[in-house]
Order: C-alpha cells, then structure tokens, then sequence
C-alpha cells in the first residue's frame, strides 16, 4: 500500500491538477502548490515525503526551491520536472540536492515507477535501522513452553498472525506480553516491516499526540524539526502498545479513530496522512472494570477486545518452571562457552520452584541473572537466591534435618541438602540413579555430595546403605 505524502509544485493548474488526480488514484495522498512561494510555505511544515517541482515557473526557479529547502533541513526527496532535456539543467538540480528529474510530457508509468523506488528506499532505510536497534539488543531464543495454558497462547498466536486485525494482550505484569506480540509480528506477512514497541504510562500526556502522530517544524515550544510519529515509522510493520490502560481519555478517543480510519494528522499540520499499520496493545489491567468506571472507552475496549490472547500467570502452569529456569541459565552463559556451565544446588531448585513468582517470568530471570552472577565455582546456591525468594517460598525442609537456630547459614543449608538427599533417595527405594536423576544431578554428583555429607556426619540410614543404581 503506497504511503508517500507528496506535493504537486508547477505553476500550470491543468498539468498539477491532472498529476495529484493521477497520484491519488494510484493510492497516494498529494497537495497542489502554484508556485514557488506557496511551495516553500508548505515544504516548511515537514509533511512531505516527495516533490514533484517544476524547474521554471512565473515567481522563480525550481532549483532554488530545492537549495533553499536542503539549508533549512528539509529532508523532501526532490523529483524535476523540466521541458527543458539538457544535461546542464540535470546537472545543476541534482547538485542542489535534488534526487532525480523527469521530462515533459510525464507519463503515469515512469512516474509511479520512480515513486515506488522512492518509497522502496525509505522502507529499506526505516528497516535497516530497525535491524540495527533489533541486533544492539539481541534477544535469546523463546522458550518452547509445555504447559497446556501456554500451549493454547501459542495456538492462538499463529491463529492471529495469520490476519492482520488490532490484538489485545493481557496478563499480569512479567508474563511477556512483549514476547507474544514481538511472536505475532514474527510469523505474520508484516515480519520484514518494523515492530515499534512504547509503553504508554511513560510517555507525558502532553506529548502522547506527538509522539504517536508525529509533528511538523515550529508546531509547538521546542519542535525544531519536523518528526514522523510511532504510527508513520511502524507504517507496514507493527506498533505495540503496552499499558494501553494508562491512555488518558482524550487520547483513547484519538486512538480509535486512528484504528477505523488508518490515517493521523500530525500536530501542526493541515495533511492527513495514509497509514498501513498493525495495532497490538497489551494491559495488565482489567480493562472491563474500567471501562465500568469510566476510565476507559467502551468502543475502544470492544474494537481493541476483538482478538484478546490472556497468558496466565507463572503460579499457575509450574509445568513450565523447570524448564523457564534451564532456558534461563543457559542464556546466562556468554557466547562460545559451554551450555548450562553453571548448576544449581538441589536446594536451591527446590526453592525456585516453591517460590510463587509475583513478577512472574520476568522475576524469575532477574534472580536466575543476579545468582549467576554471584555463583562461585559454576554451582548456584540458597545464598545466590536473595532473601526475598528464600523466605518468601512455600518450600520446607525435612523435619528430621532441620537446621539450628544458631548454625551459621553455610551450615545449615548443608543440613537441609542433607534432608533433600536422603528423602529423595528414600522415595526412589535406595535407587540413587533415579534419585540423582530427580534431583537434576549427576550420579557421580550424588556420590560425592553423601560422602560430603557422610563425613560430617549428616545423612544416615537408606543414604549410607549400598543401593540400587
């Protein structure tokens, strides 16, 4: 879908009138300038992607237009349009700054060529420092989830993609709703566009019509140049909206009409601009109830609700926590080094999958992130976890190994290893096999850690006794 703005400059009514019509019909938004001055006032504001001028009109000269509009920062591509096919008046344009030129009469077909090349170039440019953020800011792999909530999101993902209506995602705050939408946008026909991520509550209220919408040069105290809003970047890509809940009223209102229409009119400027880009908004909040309240539009809700992909919380699928916590501490590890260097004590697991994770995966990463940093020797232990997730657990230690009171801390995680180890090898009926193999551990590992923990004296009955291997 074509989204260049452009403008019409030839002080002949009849040949401008009939190249807006034809540019109109082939999809693009075009304005009409009669002449030189009238040109400049309209280039000033920004708006335009491309001119169409002519060299020679009554009040002055193309060329000039072109020189004056590069000293004052206009980045407009230039196209001439000349009756005059010399090389010196190719010449002097293009040094000017324009970018091409064309000969009287015009034909539609050469023009609309030379325009979808224009427009080729932008989008490859916008794509290209896309690219650039996207590689300064590499992300992992997505963990392949096994819980049959997740299973039914990664369902509905591929289901979404595959059309290109608004989304809504919802889930408490560090259930990746970033991952779901950047997933969507991954594997729909927009994949090659750009995915623009802004979260709503940051952005000031009084720069909200800006920053989504874009601005000309002077508009407002501080504009000093002209800037393409969220919506015109992520045209033919996708523009994600997190915190939609947090829009203030004026702006939900603006919002949607941006939805039904697809087009925006940056502040300052007279043109309204065609837009080709795709709407997933996330919230953790409950929307429902605030639109009962009237903190949030109803019609937004309905039209933004339409396509709605909920992700549970972390306490409720600890089928996938195991694994979450693997994928995560391999994703620690710097590149070129061995996977999954770093271990983590029995202990230390029983916790992590205890603790009920109010911040979800996202906590979950930061403490897995902050023990390997703290690891000593590749192992992860009850210290490296940090004392919220230590006391802030459902686990418990065995009552036959509970620690004193007054051991110090090194000791008493000793002591309640101990306890692990020899329930888990009571449990496994003296198998230590199947018990090294619960405990995600090596067999030769657990030999080590009894006799460890022989030597001082803390396991005894089944854990001493030659068992089942």
């Amino acid at each position: 879908m074509p989204t260049l703005n452009i403008l019409v400059i030839d002080d002949e009514r009849a040949l401008r009138q009939m190249l807006a019509a034809m540019l109109g019909r082939a999809g693009y938004v075009a304005d009409q300038a009669g002449g030189v001055a009238e040109a400049a006032a309209k280039l000033k504001g920004g708006d335009f992607d491309v001119a169409l001028c002519d060299i020679k009109m009554a009040d002055g000269n193309g060329i000039n237009l072109v020189r004056d509009s590069r000293a004052a920062g206009i980045d407009t591509v230039f196209i001439m349009i000349t009756a005059f096919a010399s090389l010196e008046t190719a010449v002097e344009a293009l040094r000017a700054g324009a970018s091409d030129y064309i000969i009287k009469p015009v034909r539609s077909e050469e023009l609309l060529n030379r325009l979808s090349s224009i427009d080729t170039l932008r989008r490859l440019s916008d794509e290209n420092r896309a690219l650039r953020r996207a590689m300064a800011d590499r992300a992992p792999k997505l963990y392949r989830c096994t819980s049959p909530p997740m299973l039914e999101v990664e369902r509905l993902i591929e289901r979404v993609a595959a059309v290109d209506s608004t989304v809504l995602v919802t889930g408490e705050s560090g259930t990746g709703k970033g991952v779901v939408a950047r997933a969507i946008h991954a594997q729909s026909k927009r994949r090659d566009g750009q995915f623009l991520s802004v979260n709503c509550s940051a952005i000031p209220e009084h720069l909200l019509e800006s920053e989504f919408f874009g601005h000309t040069k002077g508009a407002f105290t501080g504009a000093d140049r002209t800037r393409k809003g969220l919506f015109l970047q992520a045209s033919a890509g996708t523009l994600f909206l997190d915190e939609i809940g947090d829009l203030p009223l004026p702006m939900q209102a603006k919002l949607l009409n941006v939805i039904e229409d697809k087009e925006v009119r940056p502040v300052g400027s007279e043109q309204v601009r065609r837009i080709d880009t795709r709407i997933i908004a996330a919230t953790n909040a409950n929307l429902k109830e605030r639109v009962s309240q009237g903190r949030f539009r109803d019609d937004l809700y309905f039209r933004l609700s339409m396509l709605e992909i909920h992700i549970p919380p972390l306490r409720e699928r600890p089928a996938d926590l195991r694994g979450l916590m693997r994928f995560l501490l391999r994703a620690c590890e710097p590149e070129g080094e061995a996977a999954e260097l770093r271990k983590l004590d029995p202990l230390a697991e029983e916790i992590l999958l205890a603790y009920g994770w109010p911040g979800n995966v996202r906590e979950l990463e930061n403490v897995i992130r902050r023990a390997c940093l703290l690891a000593e020797n590749g192992h992860i232990g009850v210290s490296d976890l940090g004392s919220g997730v230590v006391n802030g657990g459902a686990w418990r230690a065995p009552a036959a190994a509970a620690p004193g009171a007054d051991e110090p801390l090194r000791e008493r995680m000793r002591t309640l290893e101990a306890g692990i180890i020899q329930r888990e090898i009571e449990a496994a009926g003296g198998d230590r096999r199947l018990a090294a193999h619960r405990l995600g551990i090596g067999l030769s590992t657990l030999y080590r850690k009894l006799e460890e923990l022989e030597r001082g004296g803390l396991v005894h009955g089944a854990a001493l006794q030659p068992g089942v291997e």
